[in-house]
């Protein structure tokens, strides 16, 4: 039984299918596995047992009838802590929403009940989701990152990347087959890249943000962190009610990529050497790989901070400025950010940046996905974060960078383990292009990993 917390939610689905696996003996082997984990705590915000039981118990009344709602149904799954969960105390990793109890699940948790996946509970983030490093001090008195900052899966000592912390983390320590997250500038990227899964953020607008508690609903996005690229395009099939994309003969031959300058080599060793060993097996594999750059790119990147600081800002203003000092200050500082700039600068990087977005589509319309290290370092040590600000700000900035290139783009995007630890590859496709990215990812995977 052991072995099923290992398993892609693939494989469980698989197996719950054929009736070798049983939901309810699954799900309770990975509460229990959370519940005994030496950092089960620092992982799961809360678990919902009596939830999941209930759902385990539907889902093998199905599969004993022939009547199971899809593959996934009774695989049980993890949900970051800024998706509603009706009855359950959803509080986005912020002192600021402590007891907040929403009346009723988000869309896409309905969705996924609905095809029969199982809720085993509310994972850790980073403040409000405003943070690509995932830690989360808040939740541990602002002195001690403990228990809000969840491990890493390569060194517990390390940031997990974040926003999307515990749900990498619940996947990555064997206790949730898949955990859903959320990306609005590389947070399922990130955690995905430093702790070895796959990551897919989805375009901005294809998913349901309703019951979502927003960071910037201007670019928020809804994504799986799991351990193949068939189990993301799974979750995205269950996440929006359609039908998974076939991978079945996907293949690099003729694909043709845009390394794309300077985000591919200015980036520190350890990312840089893992992305040139990944394109040379991925040239290997038949793919054609040319390097350039992006005509605005930079311009887009500069009008970041009038862009989602602002944004965020105006959202939480009221909340953050009624209670301050529940915010871990490093987080408090990012959001006050945004009233450095007005109406009309927000407005005015809004119609730059669309016009940028179209010069993007029309100078990569060549590619089928641009390629990038997913993340230009690797995962800070925590303690260092939390007593040198400075380090703190440059870390998170440059985490961030590379990721920030698709939601500034308004693209989807995909990173995969490269084979070496905390170092992912990223590839970047054109807006709604997620079936076509899906099938470059999973032939990618074959050769990478």
């Amino acid at each position: 039984m052991s072995d099923w917390l290992w398993m892609s939610a693939s494989e469980l689905g698989r197996g719950i299918g054929a009736g070798r696996i049983d939901p309810v003996e699954l799900t309770e082997a990975y509460l229990e596995a959370a519940r005994r984990h030496t950092h089960g705590q620092r992982i799961y915000v809360r678990l919902t047992p009596e939830r999941a039981i209930a759902e385990a118990q539907a889902a093998h009344a199905r599969a004993r009838t022939g009547a199971r709602q899809g593959l996934l149904d009774g695989v049980p799954i993890s949900w970051k802590d800024l998706f509603d969960t009706a009855g359950t105390v959803t509080e986005a990793g912020s002192l600021l929403l402590e007891g907040r109890v929403p009346d009723a699940d988000a869309e896409v948790l309905v969705h996924a009940r609905a095809a029969g996946t199982v809720c085993l509970g509310k994972t850790h983030m980073s403040e409000l989701a405003f943070s690509g490093l995932g830690l989360n001090p808040a939740y541990g008195g602002n002195t001690d990152p403990l228990p809000g900052t969840p491990p890493n899966v390569n060194d517990p000592a390390l940031a997990p990347g974040g926003s999307s912390s515990g749900a990498a983390a619940s996947v990555a320590f064997g206790l949730a087959a898949a955990g859903i997250g959320s990306d609005t500038g590389g947070s399922v990227r990130v955690p995905a890249a430093w702790n070895d899964l796959v990551g897919l953020k989805t375009t901005h607008g294809r998913l349901s943000l309703k019951g979502v508690v927003p960071l910037a609903e201007s670019f928020d996005t809804v994504g799986p962190l799991c351990r193949t690229v068939e189990d993301c395009a799974r979750l995205l099939a269950v996440l929006e009610r359609g039908v998974a994309t076939e991978l079945g003969g996907a293949s690099l031959s003729g694909a043709r990529f845009l390394v794309l300058e300077p985000y591919a080599s200015d980036v520190r060793d350890g990312p840089g050497a893992a992305f040139s060993g990944a394109l040379t097996r991925l040239s290997q594999a038949g793919a054609r790989i040319e390097t350039g750059r992006v005509a605005g790119i930079e311009e887009a990147m500069g009008l970041s901070p009038a862009l989602f600081a602002t944004e965020g800002y105006g959202t939480w203003r009221d909340v953050i400025e009624a209670a301050p000092d529940k915010m871990y200050p490093r987080i408090l500082e990012r959001f006050r950010g945004g009233k450095d700039f007005s109406a009309p600068d927000y407005v005015a990087a809004w119609r730059r940046l669309r016009a940028l977005r179209a010069l993007w589509l029309a100078e990569t319309a060549g590619y089928d996905a641009v390629l990038l290290p997913t993340v230009a370092n690797l995962p800070p040590d925590v303690n260092r974060l939390m007593t040198d600000p400075d380090y703190y700000v440059t870390e998170n900035l440059i985490t961030l960078r590379n990721t920030r290139v698709g939601n500034l783009m308004g693209l989807c995007g995909l990173s995969l383990p490269s084979g070496v630890a905390s170092c992912g590859v990223m590839m970047l496709a054109a807006p709604m292009a997620e079936d076509r990215l899906l099938r470059l990812g999973a032939a990618a995977e074959a050769v990478l990993t």
